[in-house]
């Protein structure tokens, strides 16, 4: 895989033609995509090698796509990859390298991120990896259908759940506030987040590892006295019946925010960094949907729920604005049924 972290150089200059503030997720995006237009061997997704040869160049190059846009929204010049470095080291040598001969990650923060991109690297049929099975549903290129995960993990429900817990704990400002604000969540005045999940009904086990992992990295960063606030909100909530009744616990993402803002990582940042782990969850889902062989285009069914029968009156015919926004009036000879 390290064979393979480099990309095309007209791949930097296209992300050189984006503005100096352009989201980093869009330009992810945008990188992915084009990725296909340099590998169009990839539509060839019968032959198993092709499909493990896309598989592995977008595992290594999406770190390096993700470095790019944040130097680029830095006005840094980009740093290209370090194969002597790990997979969690190079990318931070990408991040962080300035004038230094040799980048050396903290092994601190190094093994913390890590640990980060394995409890990220997949997690059942959420909104990405359903796109991505979806899309690729169609035999489309397997750059084309991770382009799709990525661009759903793009909103703000999906992908960016940590930096709202991020401003939600902000807002408590000290954890002398926490009992007004679970006061708050309960008259629905305040929204608790990063808490409930839909597949966990206990303690996600992904955020007892980040939390424990957290304090290693304050170790090697600045400390982020957001984990004070976290932890007694934390030990709050899992004291109150109100939460523990609706199983409202925290999950993965109510502590992964905290680490990447001790280590400096604007918050724009943060869902692309999610993206970098969930690349081998994607192309993983991919892979297995291409070599189903009861697997057929995505079509979910459509209900109509509308009406059956109705009249209809051509354009030319109405009578003012309101006769066209209203109900239709009835003639019965020119009907036609609904769909």
């Amino acid at each position: 895989m390290v064979h393979h972290t480099f990309v095309h150089e007209d791949i930097k200059n296209l992300f050189e033609t984006f503005r100096y503030d352009a989201h980093p997720m869009g330009m992810l995006l945008s990188g992915v995509g084009a990725l296909s237009t340099f590998y169009p061997e990839a539509t060839h997704i019968d032959d198993p090698e092709e499909r493990y040869m896309a598989a592995i160049r977008m595992i290594a190059k999406v770190p390096t796509l993700a470095a790019f846009a944040y130097r680029h929204n830095m006005g840094l010049p980009y740093v290209y990859p370090d194969n002597d470095l790990s997979y969690p080291g190079n990318f931070l040598s990408m991040l962080f390298k300035k004038t230094e001969t040799k980048y050396e990650p903290d092994p601190r923060v190094e093994r913390a991120l890590d640990i980060l991109f394995m409890l990220h690297a997949d997690h059942e049929q959420n909104c990405s990896t359903s796109a991505v099975r979806a899309v690729g549903s169609s035999h489309v290129d397997p750059y084309s259908a991770v382009a799709a995960g990525v661009a759903a993990l793009y909103g703000p429900l999906h992908g960016g759940a940590n930096e709202q817990v991020l401003r939600m704990l902000r807002r408590i400002e000290t954890p002398d506030n926490i009992p007004d604000f679970l006061q708050g969540v309960k008259d629905r005045e305040e929204r608790l987040m990063g808490f409930g999940h839909r597949v966990y009904k206990n303690y996600d086990p992904r955020a007892r590892i980040i939390r424990d992992h957290a304090y290693e990295v304050f170790e090697a960063t600045e400390y982020n006295p957001l984990i004070e606030i976290a932890t007694e909100l934390e030990k709050r909530a899992l004291d109150d019946d109100f939460f523990v009744e609706r199983k409202l616990f925290p999950n993965v993402d109510f502590y992964s925010g905290i680490i990447y803002e001790a280590l400096e990582i604007p918050t724009d940042m943060f869902t692309v960094i999610f993206a970098i782990p969930r690349t081998s969850g994607w192309v993983a889902q991919w892979m297995e949907g291409n070599d189903d062989p009861g697997q057929k285009i995505a079509r979910p069914r459509q209900i109509y729920t509308g009406h059956r029968d109705r009249d209809y009156v051509p354009i030319d015919e109405r009578e003012g604005p309101e006769k066209i926004t209203g109900p239709p009036a009835r003639r019965p000879k020119r009907q036609r049924r609904g769909a």
